[in-house]
């Protein structure tokens, strides 16, 4: 049976639907109106009439679409309400990636918060999560199996510079997606003291200058290109690409390279093995088991609904611990990029 809050927001095909306000949450396929919780592909499309995100989100999109993305666009700040028709908006931080948020909906004395994709633990490239009262939580799901218990990314940092300093002729070849992880990681090395140039794949160039024009301070980056005689430079290097280059001659262009991913799926050993992974790096932006629990509990709403990833097991979760949950079964959401 539909409860109440369905009146203010549901899924349908396009994505999250609000009938007072007449517009989409992450729409996957073009609308009219959408709000975007982040830059991600999976969530922010191009095609959309109008379209209402963080300042950095819509300079993000604009980076990897161009700026005719959207007939229209408005920047939304942290905390600003916003009205649309009945209906008030409010954008939180999701502490996912640079510009990521949580939308508050609220309308008739309701609120609904969908939380797109979010992290509670600290970063240094992004503003940190907020948590948010409402009545209906929308939550991710990505890992949500009690098996995903993410250690902490300075730990997984620690193994890196260990190894580099073990295989100092071997160029570190670091799997990382182009939008929050990449900037991550070398935050990241900067933070535990690594002040050495790393290298990266053109592909995140664009990403890693727009991050710095933002204050993210990353260091000296050059780009990961061999010329002809130059391969040894890169001995003992740490080299940045998507994960889409390592099936590439670009990663047999390093000297001995030793292939690692930054991603939560790395506690997976198969996955790992399956990409020829010798360093996997358990670094994850999204929430894992412990915190999508400890995140609902300090919300403690009424509902809460379970959007894309391992659905079935935190709704379970939340029956046994007496809280109304559903899945939303929607589709067009992927979790391969973390």
């Amino acid at each position: 049976m539909a409860s109440r809050f369905e009146d203010l927001l549901h899924p349908r095909p396009e994505g999250l639907y609000c009938p007072p306000g007449d517009f989409y949450i992450d729409p996957v396929r073009p609308v009219e109106r959408a709000l975007i919780t982040h830059g991600h592909a999976d969530h922010a499309r191009p095609g959309h009439s109008h379209v209402m995100a963080t300042g950095q989100t819509l300079d993000i999109m604009a980076i990897r679409y161009g700026a005719d993305h959207a007939r229209t666009t408005q920047p939304a700040e942290y905390g600003e309400i916003i009205d649309i028709g009945d209906v008030s908006v409010r954008f939180h931080p999701a502490g996912h990636v640079l510009g990521s948020a949580q939308i508050a909906v609220e309308w008739q004395g309701m609120r609904i918060v969908a939380s797109g994709d979010y992290k509670p633990r600290p970063d240094p490239t992004c503003a940190a999560f907020e948590p948010v009262d409402c009545d209906v939580f929308i939550t991710e799901a990505t890992f949500a199996l009690p098996v995903f218990r993410h250690p902490e990314a300075a730990s997984e940092i620690a193994r890196l510079l260990a190894s580099l300093r073990r295989n100092p002729d071997r160029a570190h070849m670091i799997g990382a997606y182009s939008l929050g992880k990449a900037q991550r990681v070398i935050r990241l090395l900067r933070d535990a003291g690594y002040s050495e140039p790393i290298y990266i794949h053109g592909a995140l160039e664009k990403l890693c200058t727009y991050y710095q024009s933002e204050g993210i301070d990353l260091g000296e980056l050059k780009p990961a290109t061999v010329a002809n005689g130059e391969k040894g430079q890169f001995a003992g290097a740490v080299v940045l690409g998507p994960p889409s280059a390592f099936g590439e001659a670009w990663v047999r262009r390093f000297p001995d390279p030793l292939i690692s991913f930054a991603s939560g799926w790395m506690s997976i050993r198969q996955r790992a093995r399956q990409r020829g992974v010798e360093l996997p790096l358990i670094i994850s932006d999204h929430a894992d088991w412990d915190e999508l629990i400890e995140t609902i509990e300090r919300i403690s709403p009424q509902e809460v609904w379970v959007t894309h990833g391992r659905e079935e097991a935190l709704v379970r979760w939340c029956a046994m611990n007496d809280i109304l949950a559903r899945p939303l079964h929607m589709v067009g959401y992927e979790d391969e990029a973390d």
